[in-house]
């Protein structure tokens, strides 16, 4: 019997590699469905090449009857589609890994130690008739590997290739009909039996990913306008409102650049509209001007950017946590801005749906922090909660003697939009009097720097709190901020220990005033960071004069992978 079933793990690991083009993402979506319709929970999330068709990408999918949703670097089931795959994986594979594929597709890479599957994808499409449906044999050959029943296979099967034709759905169902009953006979032979039992909360539960919780959220804040100009890791939500725009209400503009994206959604904030530009580093690099524009303005804006290494084009499909000071420092001059940054999913969702109310009432640019692997990677949850949120709206009817700058106590002048009332709203670029007016009155210059300043201390009242998770009575405290959430969480949980907690930041600016408390009540700190100098942990240093221990960092366009953080961890404490 394989090693791999008398260790009952509790979760199983499959990852399918291949080049872009040849399908992988069809078999991911396929057969993650599959199996949360099942009962099963999955994670699943991919890393990939910069490239149309070529290179070499994979795809990890993560079995469990718990909830699972965090990278691991271990390969139970390897899922080869072409040559090179193994050799890509090679760090990842042990002796463990079971290999599930063609001879073809492993080449001379295919080392002794490892259980090998031979199944002819390729040769059992054909002869359905095209080797189109090779990828529907594997969905088929894994559900059987797992030993999953294939009914609900089938059933998941009819209703994806929903809008095909009846042959189509015919030929895919007899893919995955002899790609199931290809492996069962070779798992009863070689004595391989998973322990899968599947969870009947995971059926009942939502399937999403890092961009469509975004896009969600921004629905849910009321976001009716978006404008972009494509950038990876950030374009799959600008893909998923332009989607869902004719039913929910929403202009979606690809714009021609970076700077007319943001101009526009800020000419949208002006019109009463409730806009969100969506970027990455180096297109939000383009936007600056226009941030400051927003804050000499005072105009409302919400801004997704998704971070990728750089700097210049860097690696841009692969992830990095490298942008924080990018977005805490970004545009000439001093204005108020707030910067969150979701770990779950269910924080992507909920906080873009209250970046947009932070945006209307205070007037100033609020970001969504993400990355490639949050976007990219997709767990089920159980569904987002609506009945409690609201659109907050900040606009007034203006009257004759309306001022957009009004010197106010609190910072926050009444906005108005044009043609909601009988008041002109006049806005200027430059320094500008109560009335919108252009003017270089020195003393009024600083009385409206004050005024724009003044709202950090109303914005300071709503600040996230961080999130501390384990015992109140740490010893050790493992700090992360982001997208780090479940990875950090399950690696510190795998250390069984009852002295170590982690504290989760999902805003990062303007930071919380327990922060330093509870960072200085730790005897030993470790910041975890998905990029080369700590800026994280720079800025408690700048803020609360804390100075963080220990640095565990990770700059190679990879995410963590909580298995191999776990191991670190231990080494460190």
């Amino acid at each position: 019997m394989n090693t791999l079933n008398s260790k009952k793990k509790p979760d199983i690991t499959v990852v399918l590699c291949g080049q872009a083009g040849q399908g992988i993402q069809t078999v991911e979506r396929l057969l993650t469905r599959i199996l949360k319709t099942a009962g099963c929970d999955v994670f699943a999330t991919k890393e990939y090449m910069s490239r149309v068709r070529g290179g070499m990408n994979s795809t990890m999918i993560r079995i469990s009857d718990r909830p699972v949703n965090a990278f691991v670097d271990r390969i139970d089931v390897l899922v080869p589609l072409n040559k090179g795959a193994i050799s890509h994986l090679g760090k990842r594979i042990s002796p463990e890994t079971i290999v599930l594929g063609e001879k073809e597709a492993c080449g001379d890479e295919l080392r002794d130690e490892n259980l090998f599957f031979d199944v002819p994808f390729t040769q059992t499409a054909v002869g359905i008739g095209d080797k189109i449906y090779s990828n529907t044999v594997a969905v088929g050959a894994i559900i059987g590997l797992l030993a999953m029943e294939i009914e609900v296979g089938v059933d998941c099967l009819r209703q994806y290739f929903g809008g095909k034709s009846e042959e189509v759905i015919s030929k895919n169902t007899e893919a995955i009909k002899k790609g199931y009953e290809a492996v069962i006979k070779l798992t009863e032979s070689n004595g391989i039996k998973f322990n899968i039992k599947g969870n009947a909360n995971a059926r009942s539960d939502i399937l999403v990913n890092g961009a469509e919780a975004v896009g969600l959220g921004a629905l849910a804040g009321g976001c009716n306008f978006i404008s972009s100009y494509p950038m990876s890791p950030s374009t799959p939500v600008l893909v998923f409102l332009a989607q869902n725009g004719r039913d929910f209400g929403i202009i979606a503009e690809q714009a021609e650049d970076e700077i007319a994206a943001i101009n526009m959604a800020i000419g949208a904030w002006y019109a009463g509209a409730r806009a969100m530009v969506g970027t990455s580093g180096g297109g939000f690099a383009l936007m600056v001007e226009g941030l400051s524009l927003a804050g000499m303005l005072e105009m409302p804006m919400v801004i997704h950017l998704g971070q990728r290494p750089a700097p210049a084009t860097g690696l841009p499909t692969r992830t990095e946590q490298a942008d924080l000071e990018l977005a805490l420092y970004a545009g000439h001059g001093e204005f108020p801005r707030i910067i969150l940054a979701p770990g779950k999913l269910e924080d992507g969702f909920y906080l873009t749906q209250k970046a947009f109310g932070l945006a209307d009432k205070f007037q100033v640019p609020v970001f969504i922090l993400t990355d490639q692997y949050f976007i990219d990677s997709y767990y089920n949850i159980a569904p987002f909660k609506t009945s409690n949120l609201g659109v907050e709206k900040h606009i007034i009817q203006t009257l004759n003697d309306y001022k957009r700058y009004a010197l106010t106590e609190n910072g926050i002048s009444p906005r108005g939009i044009p043609g909601f009332g009988n008041g002109f709203v006049c806005v200027d670029s430059d320094e500008h009097d109560e009335a919108g007016y252009i003017t270089e009155d020195l003393e009024l210059r600083t009385k409206m720097v004050d005024k724009r300043l003044r709202k950090l201390d109303l914005i300071k009242k709503e600040i996230i709190p961080p999130e501390l998770i384990g015992p109140d009575d740490f010893r050790n405290l493992v700090i992360c901020w982001g997208s780090t959430y479940n990875i950090v969480c399950e690696a510190v949980n795998n250390l069984n220990r009852n002295d170590t907690a982690v504290l989760h930041f999902k805003q990062v600016y303007p930071l919380h005033s327990e922060t330093g408390r509870l960072i200085n009540k730790a005897d030993k700190t470790i910041v975890v960071e998905n990029n080369a100098t700590a800026q994280f942990a720079r800025l408690l240093k700048i803020y609360f004069g804390v100075d963080v221990g220990g640095k565990i960092l990770q700059y190679d366009g990879l995410c963590f992978a909580a298995d191999k953080l776990t191991e670190k961890l231990d080494s460190t404490l």
